[in-house]
């Protein structure tokens, strides 16, 4: 055999193994084009984690103007003097440098004095509430607060409270009137205080209970010092119909983007003695009134909502 053939004797080998190379290559890739379900021609590398959207904020926890609706607590009753107004010492709009109001508190004690105003009434329940609003309305407030409930549990008699359904309606009415005119105001909604827990603090006071004759919130009050079984169940109902009448201000809120409810932070503050005006221990004092404001500030500067 000549010199000539001996290189292509040795070829077949290598183009065999030029061929199997290229089937381990093949292989290779298809592999390397597979996910780990198997599944061909889908990359190994995931798309980068997008971001969870910020949800969008509506709350502004630095308002520029308030306005106050609402009852007696509102006007400070009994916080100065026996058996009157004192909307300096109001939690709300108050002036009064020992309260420190929510306006002085968010504006400044200038600013407050000229940014806020108060249309609160003593004895006026949720029925009232949008003649308060038209008034209040007309500043065009960046926050309206509100606090309203008790005296439509504070009738003379358990069967003159406002039903549940009445007052729920009438908040409904008054925020869809409000809404009217300013579509983006913020309310800040107060509970209604705990008509029993006042009850039972004020009524180690003798003089109290003697201005609690005159016809303070008679439904609760009436026979301070009598625990036999229909005052109880008398004070039960009052006490069941404020816890009803908080669950309908908390509903009707939180269908608002631009309320929100304390949720039930007033309802659930224990006033001592001290934090009870001593005119009528029942009433907010001033020091009650502090009190107020720096529930209601801390709800209103929060991130969030209370729970």
């Amino acid at each position: 055999m000549d010199q000539g053939t001996l290189p292509t004797r040795r070829s077949r080998p290598a183009r065999a193994r030029t061929a199997a190379a290229a089937l381990v290559a093949t292989a290779l890739a298809v592999t390397a084009g597979c996910t780990s379900s198997g599944a061909p021609g889908t990359s190994h590398a995931q798309a980068p984690n997008k971001p969870a959207p910020t949800p969008t904020v509506h709350w502004n926890p630095r308002p520029a103007s308030i306005a106050a609706v609402g009852d007696s607590i509102t006007r400070g009753f009994d916080a100065c003097m026996v058996l009157s107004d004192c909307p300096e010492a109001s939690w709300a709009t108050g002036t009064d440098t020992d309260v420190q109001s929510l306006a002085s508190r968010l504006l400044g004690e200038q600013s407050a004095a000229d940014r806020s105003w108060n249309y609160a009434k003593t004895g006026a329940r949720m029925a009232d509430l949008p003649g308060q609003l038209t008034r209040a309305a007309a500043h065009r407030p960046e926050l309206v607060t509100v606090m309203v409930g008790g005296n439509d549990a504070c009738r003379d008699s358990v069967d003159g409270m406002t039903s549940v359904d009445d007052f729920k309606a009438g908040f409904e009415t008054s925020l869809r009137q409000l809404r009217s005119t300013l579509p983006k105001t913020q309310v800040y909604v107060s509970s209604v205080p705990d008509l029993k827990r006042l009850w039972s603090t004020g009524r180690g006071n003798a003089l109290g209970k003697q201005i609690w004759k005159l016809g303070i919130c008679r439904s609760m009050l009436s026979d301070a010092d009598d625990l036999g079984a229909a005052a109880v169940e008398r004070r039960d109902a009052v006490y069941q119909r404020v816890v009803a009448y908080n669950k309908a201000l908390k509903d009707v809120c939180a269908k608002d983007r631009y309320c929100r409810y304390d949720g039930g932070a007033v309802f659930d503050f224990r006033f001592t003695d001290d934090q009870l005006s001593h005119w009528d221990w029942f009433h907010p004092s001033k020091d009650g009134q502090g009190r107020l404001a720096e529930i209601a500030y801390r709800n209103v500067t929060a991130a969030r909502p209370p729970a």
